[in-house]
């Protein structure tokens, strides 16, 4: 049951945290005498009013919210589509109208049935919300791209036409699904493995056991996260044992080795550094000058020395170690000799010795010096730390990269007027296999202006490639003509770290937004 304390309440549970947080000498089992909890999980939450899921907006909420909700469709530690609220699907054989086949007695936290109707009027909410002038709109808001129409043919059958009649579609079923009346409530029921017990806005929230989760009993019985404001105290608060386990992405993370005390499990976030490049410069017209970049860039040690290792290399816009992942390391070596000559092939020598190659353009001398915008996040202030490691590595092949540090609205806008030659920047990438909208022509994330017929051609086949390998196929096809064409680097992917005393999960692939899955199946014992 969902409820927010009154105010007496509030200020019992408020010197409550008071005494474990700031006294740090009340034991976890004689909190959970009381509130029978098993596990305190620190994470940061300074904006989250309400858990409506479909609204949420801080990353680690909805690595909460993905306990209390469940989704048609879930996807595996291979990142393979998998039934979950429906136990089947079926297609029309062109792609354009699905069947999802719920399972029978699925119910609600509060114990009424789930039937399709729920499904339907919670893909509906957030297509509306998507549509509207509203300045959230919602981590699913792509719905509205996949979803032509969507209805219940009975309780148990949910029909979806769509103009994604590819074998991608399938990952656009995890969202969220909520009971139909609770569509715009402020702490909708769910489905999910635990529901939301008492919610306190920059406190805590308290999830407890959904004993009517159709999976069975969770492992873990109750969850409490406390909410910090900062990094540095959420740390904190594990060092002094305040908390079992944190969430969080700070590189302060990296100095926890797993230990007998303690462990450190990574996840992945979808977070995708890359090094874009003006294909419509002067200079990076040239395909043998974007090589030569790529070649000079040694990508390793930037993980090292400046993310300390809490980033995954990724030479294509796809996630590495995946089902999707062409792996071509031959085509991506970190080689400045190969660099040197391919400049020098392109025109581009130094000719007065001043560390800078030039040319003559024009009948005048040109040095090969690049514009650079870099722009900071709250979360991500090592960026600019890595924009000089690569200008310094540029410099090494005679390439100078004048660094320019933005705001992110001003960085967004130079990248928009196409007003730059270089620019490290990231993007939030979806979980559905399909990096169109950084390749193809004119797209919304291609603010390199990269344009190939072939690209666009090999997109629009995969877009109505129903089978699951030939989409695979075509997925490689797309990664190695973006290896050959080079429109821009892909760096890495950021990671986050899983501080935790208790191993808690036997899933191998921890990822936002589900970092704490595979907790209510819990570890299986060693057969």
């Amino acid at each position: 049951m969902h409820y927010t304390t009154n105010g007496i309440q509030k200020r019992n549970i408020k010197a409550l945290l008071l005494a474990l947080i700031v006294i740090i000498i009340l034991p976890l089992s004689a909190l959970a005498q009381e509130e029978e909890l098993d596990l305190s999980i620190g994470i940061i939450s300074v904006a989250t009013q309400y858990l409506n899921p479909f609204i949420a907006v801080e990353r680690e909420i909805m690595s909460l919210n993905a306990l209390v909700y469940d989704g048609l469709v879930s996807l595996d530690d291979d990142l393979m589509p998998q039934p979950n609220l429906c136990k089947s699907w079926e297609h029309s054989s062109d792609g354009g109208t699905w069947y999802f086949h719920l399972r029978e007695n699925l119910f609600f936290s509060d114990g009424t049935p789930l039937t399709a109707n729920d499904v339907v009027a919670s893909a509906k909410t957030i297509i509306d919300l998507a549509k509207s002038d509203a300045e959230n709109k919602g981590a699913y808001a792509s719905l509205r791209y996949v979803i032509n129409d969507i209805k219940a043919n009975d309780n148990l059958t949910v029909v979806i036409k769509t103009n994604r009649k590819s074998y991608a579609f399938l990952y656009s079923m995890n969202f969220p699904v909520v009971k139909a009346s609770d569509v715009q409530s402020e702490f909708p029921l769910g489905s999910g493995p635990y529901v939301v017990s008492r919610f306190e806005p920059k406190d805590f929230v308290i999830l407890s056991a959904n004993n009517n989760w159709w999976r069975g009993k969770p492992a873990v019985r109750s969850i409490m996260a406390i909410f910090h404001v900062a990094n540095r105290e959420l740390v904190s608060s594990f060092e002094y044992n305040r908390v079992d386990a944190i969430i969080t992405r700070s590189l302060t993370a990296a100095q926890y080795r797993s230990s007998a005390r303690s462990l450190n499990l990574s996840y992945r976030t979808r977070q995708l550094e890359t090094l874009l490049m003006n294909n419509n410069a002067r200079e990076l017209k040239d395909l043998r000058v974007r090589k030569a970049i790529r070649a000079a860039i040694n990508i390793p040690d930037i993980l090292n020395t400046v993310y300390m290792d809490m980033a995954q290399r990724t030479d294509t816009p796809l996630i590495p170690g995946t089902w999707a992942y062409n792996d071509m390391p031959e085509k991506f070596q970190f080689d400045p000799k190969l660099a040197q000559d391919l400049l020098t092939e392109a025109g581009w020598e130094d000719s007065d010795g001043d560390g800078i190659r030039d040319t003559v353009i024009d009948g005048k001398k040109a040095n090969l010096s690049l514009r650079f915008i870099v722009y900071e996040e709250p979360d991500n202030s090592v960026r600019m730390m890595a924009a000089n490691t690569i200008a310094s590595m540029l410099w090494q092949v005679g390439i100078e990269a004048r660094i320019d540090l933005l705001s992110f609205p001003d960085a967004s806008a130079r990248l928009k007027a196409n007003n730059f030659d270089l620019a490290l920047a990231a993007f939030n990438m979806d979980t559905v296999p399909d990096p169109g909208f950084l390749l193809m022509e004119r797209n919304t994330g291609n603010y390199m202006r990269y344009a190939s017929k072939e690209m666009n051609s090999l997109f629009d086949s995969l877009r109505t490639t129903l089978d699951k390998d030939q989409y695979r196929q075509k997925l490689f096809e797309i990664q190695a003509l973006f290896a050959d064409d080079c429109p821009f680097m892909c760096l890495y992917y950021r990671k986050g770290a899983l501080l935790t005393r208790e191993m808690f999960t036997d899933a191998r692939d921890l990822r936002e937004p589900e970092v704490l899955r595979g907790i209510a199946e819990g570890v299986k014992p060693v057969q």
